[in-house]
């Protein structure tokens, strides 16, 4: 097959997911949940996190990019009935968020003894990959991109494929410096403003994961 036809298809597919995935997954504003659910780990502790959940993304995006719509129908699951399990998790951690008691010194001391490295491996991929990294949003997308990519001839498709995994590195990489540098980011606007900016991210959470059940919900009824 032609070498610039190779060429555009994988450019094309490339483009295609970063503009697909990124702004689902929207690295930014998860950072300060990120940094709410890890209060008390330290700077080493969470830049070990940040490299995990990167990696994590990458492989649980790209595996429902590739094999997510068989698995589904490998158990007869729709992505309607993806989308309100998830949109449920994602809203009852937003829900635990909202209401987190505010720690005063003594408090983030025991935090900081707590949060070992052994916890930070329990919980990088539930729940700070998914659902708050990675959500149901993003798998259903991922699934959805993965079966757009597939065609008939084997070397187009492997070229949109390779498109489809350097975007995903991509969005990796964005991931870990927006995860790795999350509290440096927020450091200008104060302890004060920090916990005001963390509040509302995780309402705007707690509203994404009403959102994502009501969009599975009306799915389902129209089938009806």
């Amino acid at each position: 097959m032609d070498p610039a036809a190779l060429a555009l298809a994988f450019g094309k597919s490339f483009l295609f997911v970063l503009a697909t995935i990124l702004p689902i997954l929207n690295p930014a504003a998860t950072a300060p949940i990120f940094l709410g659910l890890t209060e008390g780990a330290s700077a080493a502790t969470r830049a070990s996190l940040a490299r995990r959940i990167a990696r994590n993304m990458f492989f649980l995006v790209l595996g429902a990019m590739l094999i997510g719509s068989y698995v589904l129908d490998v158990f007869g699951i729709s992505l309607p009935i993806v989308r309100v399990g998830g949109g449920l998790i994602v809203a009852s951690t937003a829900w635990r968020l909202l209401n987190a008691d505010q720690s005063g010194a003594d408090r983030r001391a025991a935090l900081a003894d707590a949060f070992s490295p052994e916890q930070a491996r329990r919980q990088a991929f539930y729940p700070l990959t998914f659902p708050i990294s990675c959500g149901p949003g993003s798998i259903a997308a991922a699934i959805t991109v993965g079966a757009s990519l597939h065609e008939q001839r084997l070397a187009l498709s492997l070229a949109r494929f390779g498109g489809g995994v350097l975007a995903l590195a991509v969005i990796a990489a964005l991931l870990f410096l927006a995860f790795r540098y999350a509290q440096r980011l927020l450091q200008p606007l104060g302890e004060t403003g920090t916990i005001v900016f963390l509040r509302l991210s995780a309402f705007i959470l707690l509203c994404l994961g009403v959102q994502i059940v009501w969009d599975g919900v009306s799915e389902l009824l129209r089938s009806l």
